[in-house]
């Protein structure tokens, strides 16, 4: 009896352990990642890697868009348009032979590979625009990775963070080819302002990567580690490592990062990967229309206008801005004490060299008629009319004119009244000639042909050939003409017999006894005449000489009637 009694409480005591134990190990199961799966994973379709690749597609500076189209051309040994698969165990080898040559720890699992497929299958277009992008910038990033003592693949972290897109701003603000988020810029110099941004810059911004590298690397001596820390910042990952119980490795640490984050280290892997075996999967460049030798670094010295240096060189507009993606405005600031650089295509530095003072000082006729509102503003005397005030007193008073005090005030007849303002006494008038800074030299502006500067300086094409020893009729947009017969110089043109003809307003001065219009932007003769009484538009032809087919131009002067004598 006593035996059987000990073998029930045994029994008993045996239960009881093993439903403790299973609790317990039921608790236990709470603090466990659960495994996760990874023979296949899918990227999510918000991913902003994916994203910041596909903003590639809207670049237009590629020479090659059809390229792909072309299933005659092969590059490789494979035919042109082949995708070659490999297995996994090939993709492993070819991983662990990166490793041997580098620092970083490269590793091949499904994560990885779905970064690779995206590249290397998927994306294989928008990839070989990268590949040509990588001859442009890929020789600055590795100059400044060496000169850092950092190792030269984190230059392909870069096309992670922007797909080697220069213009490239993220959906939370980050700027440049680093993405650098605007605290992150300032912490390494880079300025912001309403000009300039030195995160598109791309010498300052790499300089600055480097810097965080090197700042990053200090902190956690592990390279996974310094890119989860410059996507996320170090808070991010310091909070993961001690979720992970204070495990300093990225596959430990994965899971409790932010979900871009885990992503950005096998993304990297994979472009590192295809970048270094692109002909093994018969991806070539496709380069853009500049490459890192074709391009030309010029110190700017005065404020310079990236519409003037496209409208005088005859560069698209969206080129320069490829290549200066810092100035916000299209504007490069002077800044004597840290100066800024124009970036244009070698073969039109000549052009701009020879050039410089014409291109700094061009002012479009919108830009005059401003400067000289301000002018006016800061410089014009206004007299307000008093009881028994008339123009006549008034001009006499001041000096002037009553067709002077009309045109300055655009009043069409001499009544005035008590308290109103009058602008009585203007800046000196600026010259008619607004296109040119010499009145014997033109610039040649985009579109203009010889035969209509000879027309506007009443000239023949022959002369112009002659005074600027032209063989032909190819001149090009911010060349300088000689559009004056040159002192002791003959024209063929001229006989001994000939007297020359006169050159109207030759020093564009403007004779006296007439009144004097502005134009307006949008004027037509119409519209002037009906401001004026008794103005018709063939007394303004005939004042000023205009042919039906001759344009208005913003900030000409022209002739609307004569002076009153006193």
């Amino acid at each position: 009896m006593s035996g059987k009694l000990f073998v029930q409480a045994g029994i008993v005591l045996f239960i009881s352990l093993t439903i403790n134990f299973s609790a317990r190990a039921e608790e236990n199961k709470k603090d466990i990642p659960e495994p996760r799966e990874e023979k296949v994973w899918e990227l999510a379709t918000d991913d902003p890697i994916v994203a910041m690749l596909d903003s590639l597609a809207m670049l237009t500076v590629f020479r090659n868009l059809e390229r792909r189209a072309d299933t005659t051309v092969q590059f490789g040994k494979f035919p042109s348009g082949f995708v070659p698969q490999y297995d996994d165990s090939v993709y492993s080898a070819r991983m662990e032979r990166l490793n041997a040559y580098s620092p970083i720890d490269f590793v091949f699992n499904a994560y990885v590979k779905t970064y690779i497929n995206l590249y290397a299958n998927r994306r294989r277009d928008l990839t070989e625009r990268v590949m040509g992008l990588a001859e442009l910038y890929f020789p600055l990033f590795e100059e400044q990775l060496d000169k850092y003592n950092l190792p030269l693949e984190l230059k392909y972290l870069a096309v992670i963070e922007s797909a080697l897109n220069p213009v490239a701003r993220s959906r939370v603000g980050a700027t440049g080819l680093w993405q650098f988020m605007y605290g992150t810029g300032k912490m390494y110099g880079l300025q912001v302002n309403s000009l300039v941004d030195d995160r598109s810059d791309i010498y300052k911004s790499t300089v600055a990567a480097c810097e965080h590298f090197v700042d990053l690397y200090k902190i956690y001596n592990d390279w996974n580690l310094v890119l989860c820390a410059y996507n996320a910042g170090p808070g991010n990952v310091n909070r993961a490592i001690r979720r992970a119980g204070g495990v300093r490795d990225f596959w430990a640490i994965r899971h409790f990062l932010p979900r871009e984050t885990q992503n950005y280290v096998p993304a990297f892997m994979a472009v590192t990967y295809v970048m270094e075996h692109s002909e093994d999967h018969n991806l070539f460049p496709n380069p853009p229309i500049y490459s890192h030798l074709d391009v030309d670094t010029l110190k700017v010295t005065q404020q310079l206008s990236l519409r003037t240096v496209s409208q005088f060189l005859d560069i698209p507009l969206d080129h320069l801005r490829y290549l200066n993606p810092t100035f916000r405005q299209n504007i490069i600031p002077n800044n004597p004490d840290s100066p800024y650089f124009l970036r244009i295509p070698r073969d039109f530095t000549g052009v701009f060299m020879a050039n410089a003072d014409t291109i700094y000082n061009h002012k479009t006729p919108e830009e005059i008629r401003q400067a000289e509102l301000a002018a006016q503003m800061s410089e014009t005397t206004i007299h307000v009319v008093r009881s028994g005030d008339v123009l006549g007193s008034i001009a006499r008073r001041y000096g002037t004119t009553v067709g002077e005090i009309q045109r300055l005030n655009n009043l069409r007849g001499t009544l005035i009244r008590p308290g109103q303002r009058l602008i009585v006494r203007a800046p000196a008038r600026p010259a008619i000639n607004v296109a040119s800074t010499n009145a014997n030299t033109h610039v040649v502006r985009r579109g203009e042909t010889l035969g209509v500067i000879a027309g506007r300086y009443r000239v023949t094409v022959n002369q112009l050939q002659q005074w600027n020893n032209i063989s032909g009729t190819t001149i090009y947009a911010g060349q300088n003409l000689i559009v004056r017969q040159p002192e002791g110089f003959t024209s063929q043109e001229q006989s001994a017999t000939e007297e020359p003809e006169p050159e109207e307003l030759a020093n564009d001065e403007e004779p006296e006894g007439f009144i004097w219009y502005i134009i307006q932007q949008g004027d037509t003769l119409q519209q002037i005449a009906e401001k004026h009484e008794d103005l018709t538009i063939e007394d303004l032809k005939e004042l000023n000489e205009i042919k039906t087919s001759s344009p208005l131009v913003p900030g000409q002067r022209i002739i609307i009637g004569l002076e009153e004598e006193e």
